[in-house]
């Protein structure tokens, strides 16, 4: 007879047998992987394709910038899936909840690689194009992907905080942050494979752009049905089990969390966005500007860019495990702080490296920015649901992860291929420390939150402790 499964030390929180937290690890690690592929085919594809498919009528700059304002469109969506999401996963659960956001993240993500272009049809159908229809679509869902991805990242995050034995939360919530790691190398990849299948040739009439790149978009509906059938095997978390049974005896439940998260700590969530903002920035430039960058402005081919592009997210996932387990030894804050210090220095010289249009340089610029964007990510899976009250901790970290969004994902790559088109490409090195210097401030206002109890009392009674710093001498319930 083999022997039971051994429990695992919680911290107050019922003992969780291994196998389980197997499950939710790999639940969670999925989850992120297919919404973040989605999120991703949609940035090569702006940076590729969709410059040709969507904006023919313009100039290869005004087409490529417009390419990449409904890149942008999902930034500005993610608070709006953040307040909705956050709003059912304190009130009805996490699990439930990423449910819905992987459903409307896939339906998104096929219809997109369905729509007719402008001016070319899609499978035989409207063989003239749709017209201006074809971006207004495209527009829209692109919101819904980006609405979907407010609500995804925090409850991923939340699936495995709630769930991690104390003193290894940073390393458990790791796994839903290695998920843009594992979707930059799919998304590469299968850009890469049908490329090479369907040839390099950027004719619109051309095998891979008018069928190559949508089979990445609809290949979405089979990594959405493994996905939902791994998260609907999982247990809802201990810590919302807990929540709603004392809830239940008290009345202390928070019928809008949105408004209790500003209420009470407004100040947490300006300080994660800020301090995450500079990640965003690098990220998104390095996973969908750099790409576009790359083929047109240092004329490297697409193979030899989505090549890199592979390589490039291998060290970037290892970087994320490795800063995410140092964090449980050194702590959250001061993992991110070297990161936005670095982004600072390597903001200002990574243009000047990518114009020596060098491959090797092009290699160590890309890596770079992705291995600085991943060391503070890897600690970010923990901190910020660290950083809140359990009632209002999915609105929350949320709001805060989305608002980092908007300030580093969605301005940056519009003003970058803004000044890339007039040739101030050296104001984008200047833009991006800028941003680095606003989340070295940030980081420093934050306060340390390894060894913080992810089970609270009621809201205002733990905020003087939270705001005070009391980190080594609280109970990890």
């Amino acid at each position: 007879m083999s022997a039971p499964p051994t429990p695992v030390d919680n911290g107050g929180i019922p003992t969780i047998p291994q196998p389980r937290l197997r499950k939710v690890a790999m639940a969670s690690s999925i989850g992120t992987t297919i919404e973040f592929y989605d999120f991703f085919i949609y940035g090569t594809a702006a940076a590729l394709v969709f410059p040709t498919i969507f904006f023919s009528g313009m100039s290869s700059s005004i087409a490529t910038l417009a390419s990449f304002a409904t890149f942008a469109v999902a930034f500005f969506a993610r608070p709006v899936g953040a307040i909705l999401f956050g709003h059912f996963g304190d009130l009805i659960g996490r699990k439930r909840t990423l449910v819905w956001t992987l459903l409307i993240m896939g339906i998104a993500t096929v219809a997109i690689g369905l729509l007719p272009g402008s001016n070319s049809g899609v499978f035989g159908l409207f063989p003239n194009g749709i017209g201006t229809t074809a971006p207004v679509l495209l527009v829209l869902l692109r919101f819904l992907q980006g609405f979907a991805v407010g609500g995804e990242w925090a409850g991923a995050v939340l699936l495995t905080a709630e769930y991690a034995p104390k003193n290894k939360r940073g390393l458990y919530a790791m796994f839903p942050q290695l998920g843009p790691a594992f979707a930059f190398f799919l998304s590469s990849g299968t850009f890469l494979v049908f490329t090479i299948a369907a040839g390099t040739d950027n004719n619109a009439d051309s095998a891979f752009m008018t069928i190559g790149w949508r089979i990445p978009f609809l290949m979405s509906a089979l990594l959405v049905a493994v996905g939902l059938w791994i998260r609907l095997s999982v247990e809802e978390t201990p810590v919302f089990k807990e929540v709603q049974r004392r809830d239940a005896v008290t009345d202390g439940r928070s019928r809008l969390p949105f408004l209790d998260a500003i209420r009470f700590q407004w100040r947490e969530i300006l300080i994660a966005g800020g301090a995450l903002a500079s990640l965003f920035s690098l990220f998104y430039m390095g996973t969908a500007f750099l790409t576009s960058y790359a083929t047109k402005n240092l004329g490297f081919s697409r193979i030899t860019v989505l090549t890199m592009g592979m390589i490039a997210a291998v060290i970037f996932g290892l970087t994320i495990a490795l800063s995410a387990a140092w964090s449980d030894r050194i702590g959250r804050r001061k993992v991110i702080m070297f990161s936005c210090s670095l982004a600072v220095v390597w903001s200002l010289v990574m243009f000047p490296l990518l114009d020596t249009q060098n491959i090797v340089l092009y290699g160590v610029s890309l890596i770079g920015t992705l291995v600085i964007f991943g060391i503070a990510y890897g600690p970010a899976g923990a901190a910020l649901p660290e950083m809140f009250h359990e009632r209002y901790r999915y609105t929350g970290a949320g709001l805060g992860y989305t608002l980092a969004g908007v300030l580093g994902g969605a301005i940056p790559p519009l003003l970058a291929s803004v000044f890339v088109a007039n040739g101030d490409v050296m104001y984008v090195g200047i833009m991006l420390a800028g941003l680095s210097l606003l989340s070295v401030l940030c980081t420093y206002l934050m306060v340390e939150t390894k060894g913080r109890r992810i089970v609270q009392g009621s809201p205002t009674e733990d905020l003087a402790d939270r705001r005070d710093g009391a980190t080594s001498d609280r109970v990890n319930l």
